[in-house]
């Protein structure tokens, strides 16, 4: 089981960009210092729902302060960037950090963001698979060129190739970096599992859907012709909340005082680029229903309910937000406590 954390940058009402942004730097090194597998990185723009607007930035960033842990973004939101220079971006950090870096990407949502950037609605509504298959040509193939609705240009090569410069014991080399997917419809899940590509469940998801958009997925490759074993061996990605305490209560007390606020600020001040009516959970009811889903309490507890979700769903991968309480000392000690009191239970 590999678990990692979930880092946001949020921004907690009466905090400082530049304090957020420290707080998830500093979450990370805490993270590797305490054992965990990984950390992972969302980028968001314009909102303090999180204030890295740049996740790949970010973990090239972590990735030279740590040497061990996995750095991988969830998700760097491809309607906004062009495939190959994200491409280009992902095969540099797999190639100078010994391949610790993992590309997660997502279709994200019908923000303001298409316009500021130049999108558009389209790369949004139905741009999302000839983006992505264009990214994974370029992270697995020598020479790329387009002829596509969106992209098209002349072949070129591939430079730097992510394929040739590690190798594994035998010499075979290895495909690039690993890519995730971030999927929320029976859509996006067909989508990663016509490629082979695993997903990225989100934290809103309890055990039961997961295990649905698993089943889905696996009988979509299969029906697309991937291979069983490569099927069988998918290593996807459960998104969830993590908040330690010696007692259940106080851990969730510990969220509920700070997650509201944050929430309603944070998912707040989306704007849809086309005036579309985007309804918001009530933020308390979901901080209830987070902290119902997910490791909240005792260690004991908290190993036991990954455990759950891993039976349940078949899933070993994990993605915890710990920064709910927004606060960096208790941040600092949620992170130490999963990975020294936690961790050791899940073998």
């Amino acid at each position: 089981m590999r678990v990692g954390a979930f880092i946001l940058a949020a921004q907690f009402p009466g905090q400082g960009q530049g304090e957020a942004l420290h707080r998830a730097v500093r979450s990370a090194e805490i993270a590797e210092e305490a054992g965990l597998n990984d950390v992972w990185l969302a980028e968001h723009h314009f909102v303090p729902y999180g204030v890295c607007p740049n996740a790949v930035t970010l973990a090239a960033l972590l990735l030279g302060r740590t040497r061990r842990i996995g750095v991988g973004t969830a998700v760097s939101v491809l309607p906004t960037q062009h495939p190959v220079a994200l491409g280009e971006q992902a095969a540099l950090l797999h190639l100078t950090s010994d391949g610790r870096f993992t590309l997660g990407v997502g279709r994200g949502g019908p923000w303001v963001d298409l316009e500021v950037f130049g999108a558009g609605l389209a790369a949004y509504d139905h741009g999302f698979p000839e983006s992505l298959d264009l990214l994974m040509r370029w992270l697995r193939e020598p020479r790329v060129g387009a002829q596509g609705e969106r992209y098209a240009f002349r072949e070129v090569a591939v430079v730097p190739r992510p394929a040739e410069a590690l190798t594994d014991p035998d010499g075979s080399a290895p495909p690039g970096p690993p890519v995730v997917v971030a999927c929320t419809s029976a859509a996006s899940v067909r989508t990663a599992a016509e490629r082979g590509l695993p997903m990225l469940l989100g934290m809103h998801c309890g055990d039961e859907e997961k295990a649905e958009m698993v089943a889905l997925w696996r009988s979509a490759a299969l029906a697309a012709g991937r291979d069983g074993d490569e099927v069988a061996a998918a290593e996807h990605v459960s998104a969830g909340v993590v908040q330690i305490a010696d007692a259940r209560e106080a851990a969730a007390e510990t969220l509920l005082k700070a997650m509201p606020g944050w929430l309603q600020q944070g998912l707040g001040a989306h704007v849809t680029v086309d005036g579309r009516y985007r309804a918001m959970r009530d933020p308390l009811a979901y901080t209830e229903l987070l902290c119902g889903l997910h490791p909240v309490g005792p260690p004991q507890l908290c190993a036991d309910r990954l455990a759950a979700t891993s039976e349940r769903t078949g899933i070993t991968r994990f993605a915890l937000l710990v920064e709910g309480s927004g606060d960096l000392a208790a941040t600092e000690e949620n992170v130490r406590r999963l990975g020294t009191e936690v961790l050791p239970q899940l073998g």
